[in-house]
């Protein structure tokens, strides 16, 4: 089912029932064609060496592209190049370069800082051989004091070497396309994919939202706050709201869309049949 030009996020099994719920996951997603699949990482780099091993099984099994997420978490130059000798020699060729969220109450115990600074140790030491994808905040990261700081900080991580970006999660349209703006007027030219998280849970949503950031724009809000645990019903909204969003963001010039599946298939699936449909 080619024509929509998806990739999909993941996150690192933590048991065998999670390793089999995965496998069958990204097997079903097969039929869309996806560009690459993205390996997340716990915060503060906990499941470094659990993303490591999903992205190699991914990358030898799947046929599809795999990119690990790596964050400002890696705790020196040699475990950074190690990790990345690693991928190159399995043939992944593309990465995402993160941050990372702080462990609680503690600052970066590693040489890196920012993404900008870790953008740029792949390059020294890498050069052209890893495509380097980043995040970016249409609706600004809650730690940016003012939107003209968040396209300063951006700006500096496609200086440092990235060729691409991923949002976080939004959904409100007009914020994705007015950053996009934003950011061709300050002279970032490069393809910028929206991140997409399909609407199945109620308190889920608002937890993950309160930890990143991302608003929920109040008319749904209210709507899934009625609803609460009747799961179908938020479902079916769900499933309205994230299709219209996705199709306005293909109309308006969107360069593909990147879903965060939560490591599973159905949720996923029914937005591209959706979105595939005559």
């Amino acid at each position: 089912m080619a024509g929509l030009p998806v990739s999909f996020e993941f996150f690192p099994p933590r048991s065998p029932a999670q390793v089999e719920v995965l496998q069958s996951t990204w097997r079903s997603l097969l039929r869309y064609e996806p560009e690459y699949f993205t390996v997340t990482f716990g915060a503060g780099g906990s499941d470094l060496d659990a993303t490591h091993q999903t992205v190699l099984r991914l990358q030898s099994e799947s046929g599809v592209p795999v990119a690990p997420h790596i964050s400002c978490m890696v705790d020196s130059p040699a475990t950074l190049g190690r990790y990345l000798e690693e991928y190159r020699a399995a043939g992944v060729t593309r990465l995402v370069l993160l941050r990372g969220d702080r462990p609680e109450g503690s600052d970066y115990p590693g040489p890196y800082r920012h993404a900008e600074d870790l953008v740029r140790a792949v390059r020294a030491q890498f050069g052209d051989a890893f495509s380097i994808e980043v995040a970016c905040y249409p609706e600004f990261h809650p730690e940016s004091p003012t939107p003209a700081s968040e396209l300063k900080y951006f700006r500096r991580k496609v200086d440092a070497g990235a060729g691409g970006a991923i949002t976080q999660y939004f959904y409100n349209a007009d914020s994705y396309t007015m950053f996009v703006e934003e950011c061709r007027k300050a002279g970032i030219g490069i393809p910028i994919r929206p991140g997409i998280m399909p609407i199945t849970n109620y308190r889920q949503l608002a937890r993950f939202s309160r930890l990143c950031g991302a608003e929920i724009p109040r008319w749904i809000l209210q709507r899934l706050e009625a609803w609460e645990d009747d799961l179908e019903s938020i479902r079916e909204f769900g499933l309205d709201v994230v299709t219209r969003l996705c199709r306005q963001l293909l109309r308006d010039g969107a360069p593909g869309l990147h879903i965060y599946t939560l490591n599973r298939a159905q949720a996923t699936e029914r937005l591209l049949r959706r979105l595939t449909e005559a």
